[in-house]
């Protein structure tokens, strides 16, 4: 094992529900009328109040078009909240790094330091290209690096003195921005194709996965270690699960095979033809797990992968398609396996994300909290 263990929770900048996404896209689900909780103010407090009464570090926002703004939500939320940390995703080649670094600064002095950053570099060209972005997959993580490069220069600079960067991509000139007394927040990566991995090796803090079975993952985790040690690195890392924790193994994937019920075999279709499009080569992993499947599986347990691993979220879901399903002792020996295979940040969620934060919270992670693995969540500093 490499550390203690940190949880963190989901924030559905993009609305809630009881069905597979969790947003708006829902409303084909049978049974699920009026079922849809808009992404609003008040819910979202909920939401990030019950992780932060839970042993949550942070929330983790997702970015996009699809969903809001995750600087924006997340100030509001810091106001609502007084440790729980914000794991802040946006897009390295939408935004200029300077900006982000005094963004950074700022949102730090005025919560305590509670801000994480999420780089999203971004598999999808049809999205990037919303935004004016035509960049191809490899142009846009060569891109990233040199953000990063900018990123961490302009806030490791003597203070007074400017930061210049000429590459391909960025030219910055006598950059001065002030960080004291937090410094940058550490960097949250995910990507798993060469070029990805390339920029992890030598900017991220914590690579993020999306879980497949563990000795997949451990093997891949001891690769990169490895290259990172080889640069004087230390790279750690952490995997985006869904969870489905209950009292007992049955009830748990009672819930699985209630998940599937609502699903039509036109979403399924629907989805996987979108995703088939993704240049993004996890994305192209998650699918892989169920084969892109287009049909309903006769039960939830036809798409468990490996024990108490769920493949079931692939099916209409971009990004993480995996979850933990069990009992809570079940779900908490998962994360324990994940955690020996080098895993110490947890990045978790579940539909709705309001009840599932309790169900987990007072199960799986209240044993992993009784055997000492999780990392005491931490009290920030007095905001500005």
């Amino acid at each position: 094992m490499s550390g203690n263990i940190h949880l963190h929770w989901y924030l559905p900048t993009n609305g809630d529900s009881r069905g597979l996404t969790g947003s708006g896209n829902d409303s084909h689900v049978v049974g699920a009328s009026g079922s849809f909780r808009a992404p609003t103010l008040a819910y979202l407090t909920d939401v990030a109040r019950a992780a932060e009464a839970q042993p949550f570090h942070a929330v983790l926002t997702p970015t996009g078009t699809w969903c809001e703004d995750a600087w924006i939500t997340t100030a509001a939320l810091s106001r609502e909240t007084e440790r729980l940390k914000f794991l802040v995703a946006f897009r390295p080649g939408l935004i200029s790094p300077t900006l982000v670094a005094h963004q950074a600064a700022t949102f730090q002095r005025l919560t305590g330091g509670r801000l994480l950053l999420n780089v999203v570099t971004g598999g999808d060209r049809f999205e990037q290209a919303r935004f004016g972005d035509h960049l191809d997959h490899d142009a846009r993580y060569a891109r990233t690096h040199e953000f990063l490069d900018v990123l961490r220069g302009v806030t490791s600079a003597s203070p007074g003195a400017p930061f210049s960067y000429a590459g391909q991509h960025y030219d910055i000139r006598d950059a001065r921005i002030e960080t004291s007394p937090y410094g940058l927040p550490p960097i949250f990566f995910g990507g798993a194709s060469p070029a990805a991995e390339a920029v992890a090796i030598a900017h991220a803090d914590v690579q993020l996965f999306w879980g497949q079975p563990p000795a997949v993952e451990a093997a891949r985790v001891a690769r990169l270690r490895a290259a990172a040690a080889q640069r004087g690195r230390q790279l750690r890392f952490g995997i985006r699960l869904h969870v489905i924790s209950r009292d007992t193994e049955a009830e748990a994937w009672a819930v699985a095979d209630r998940l599937l019920s609502g699903l039509s075999e036109d979403s399924i279709k629907a989805a996987q033809s979108l995703l088939a499009q993704s240049e993004s080569v996890a994305q192209q992993q998650m699918s892989a797990l169920h084969h892109a499947r287009t049909s309903i599986p006769r039960s939830a347990r036809e798409l468990e992968i490996y024990p108490g691993l769920w493949s079931g979220y692939g099916l209409v879901r971009g990004g993480a398609g995996t979850a933990l399903v069990g009992s809570h002792a079940q779900v908490a020996a998962l994360i324990r396996e994940y955690h020996q295979a080098g895993f110490d940040h947890f990045v978790l969620s579940g539909q709705p994300h309001l009840e599932e934060a309790w169900h987990f919270g007072e199960g799986a992670a209240s044993l992993l909290r009784a055997e000492g693995l999780l990392a005491a969540p931490t009290e920030p500093a007095p905001a500005h």
